[in-house]
């Protein structure tokens, strides 16, 4: 930590402080002073390339990425199976 310069929410002066201070502290006390962030996660699943092939088709038809069209057929096929499901 640079000198002279204090963490903004504990306004400790050292790491060690810091480290004290949010044994202490629970960050839900301070999250309102905290900017929302968006938080996004990639995941990897293996396709058949024929399959991936075909995919990549149709997204190009509709004029969308592949990812785009993916997560859109997930969505629809995740609606239709709740569907079903019983109450």
């Amino acid at each position: 930590m640079a000198e002279n310069r204090k963490s903004s929410i504990s306004e400790a002066s050292t790491l060690r402080e810091i480290g004290a201070f949010w044994d202490t502290h629970d960050f839900t006390d301070f999250d309102s002073d905290a900017p929302d962030v968006k938080i996004e996660f990639a995941s990897s699943i293996a396709i058949e390339p024929d399959l991936l092939s075909e995919i990549e088709d149709q997204a190009s038809m509709r004029g969308v990425t592949v990812e785009t069209l993916v997560n859109l057929w997930l969505q629809e096929k995740l609606v239709e199976q709740r569907a079903l499901l019983p109450a």
